[in-house]
């Protein structure tokens, strides 16, 4: 007749008292209490692992910390286990590196992981600007939530108090760049889906507004400002340089003197400091190249050519230009990004092919077979309409000086 255990009690764990040698006492079904030296009492299972058939033990933990009747479930849910052919300490040691992996998959972190893989083909200015929208709206609230625990409710719960001030493009842009993060995470196997997909639509769409510019016959009226403008030389540079080349503010607060080509007057702007991650170049006109020998004095023996005050190391701030013209008394009229605008409207005024001014633009053509072309023809065919429009800005510049001249002479 087989042995059977007698289950234990409360009392008699209680009262068993350390030996000089840690020793179990059974209750039967695989569970022990093995009481140690030291007169710790813990909690161990005893079971055949599936397929080997190898003996093992599970700690449940210590007494009283995890009390009989604690045990004997325990004992019953790894019984039911192996009843699936599951190895319960293998099921243990899964559970809690999903745990562990569910702690460490956080918003932040992933985000982290998705910024740096997207980095090399967006420009270093946008990867910050990414970066920085989320740490001031986002990360505050959810940065430490693991992904697989966020929910649109959470999310739009967040954004809500930025659509409500207005600020429905910054929502746009923040939907946009979490399901590009929820999506990364869903494609590296980290989370199953993307419970995020369609937070943009509890917000209103924001009004698509035109970069805020001027009228072609307002550019001697803003060079008048430009002259008169209580501004650093740099700053007055920038300007300057960013509107007779038609370049983005990032592009031309960036610009390195090892990207101009003396030789072939050119500005050659590496891929990775354009918006689309293609190569472009600026034909120099005689005025862009006047603006060169201007800078060499302060900061030809730099890296770049506009460097920054506080540290010249580096170079000026992308919105220097912007912050120059607002004080300027153009707030709300005119941004640096505008000059573009303004020199596109007057080109394509004045007739010029509306490809080379998209080109001298950087715009990238769908028209792949174009696109080539356009790379290995159109700078020489963009050069008078540079030299044009460079003219144009020094007449205009000189009606300024005209006036002034003439008001001194009244006053």
């Amino acid at each position: 007749m087989a042995n059977t255990t007698t289950p234990l009690t409360n009392t008699e764990i209680k009262n068993a008292k350390p030996r000089d040698k840690e020793f179990n006492l059974s209750d039967g079904r695989g569970l022990s209490l093995r009481v140690k030296i030291s007169g710790t009492k813990l909690w161990i299972f005893n079971y055949q692992q599936p397929y080997t058939k190898k003996r093992t033990n599970l700690s449940f933990g210590s007494y009283p910390d995890v009390s009989l009747a604690q045990a004997r479930e325990r004992r019953e849910a790894m019984r039911q286990l192996l009843a699936q052919n599951i190895d319960p300490k293998a099921h243990r040691e899964s559970e809690v590196s999903a745990k562990n992996a569910e702690l460490n998959n956080t918003l932040e972190k992933i985000a982290s992981d998705w910024l740096e893989v997207k980095r090399p083909s967006i420009t270093e200015g946008h990867a910050t600007s990414t970066w920085n929208s989320l740490t001031l709206h986002v990360f505050p609230t959810l940065g430490n939530y693991p992904l697989n625990k966020l929910t649109a409710q959470k999310v739009i719960a967040v954004l809500k108090p930025i659509a409500a001030k207005g600020n429905l493009e910054t929502v746009k842009r923040l939907c946009q760049r979490i399901n590009e993060i929820m999506i990364f995470a869903v494609n590296t196997g980290l989370i199953d889906q993307n419970c995020l997909a369609g937070i943009g639509k509890a917000f209103s769409a924001p009004k698509k507004l035109n970069m805020t510019t001027i009228r072609p016959e307002e550019l001697p009226a803003f060079m008048r400002a430009l002259n008169r403008a209580s501004i650093k030389f740099v700053t007055r540079c920038l300007i300057e340089w960013q509107l007779h080349t038609l370049s983005r503010p990032s592009e031309a607060a960036g610009a390195r003197w090892e990207e101009i080509d003396f030789e072939q007057k050119l500005w050659n702007i590496p891929a990775e400091r354009m918006k689309k991650r293609r190569p472009h170049s600026v034909p120099l006109t005689a005025q862009t190249l006047s603006i060169l020998e201007e800078l060499k004095p302060i900061s030809g023996h730099r890296e770049h050519l506009f460097p920054a005050d506080r540290n010249p190391r580096t170079h000026i701030n992308n919105q220097t230009a912007n912050m120059a013209i607002k004080r300027m008394g153009y707030e709300k009229k005119l941004v640096a990004h505008g000059l573009r605008a303004l020199g596109s409207t007057t080109l394509n005024e004045q007739g010029f092919d509306h490809d080379l001014i998209e080109a001298a633009l950087a715009h990238v053509d769908k028209n792949e077979i174009r696109a080539a072309y356009n790379r290995s023809d159109y700078i020489k065919r963009r050069i008078p309409m540079m030299e044009w429009w460079s003219e144009h800005i020094d007449k205009c510049s000189n009606n300024v000086i005209s006036m002034m001249q003439t008001e001194k002479k009244i006053n």
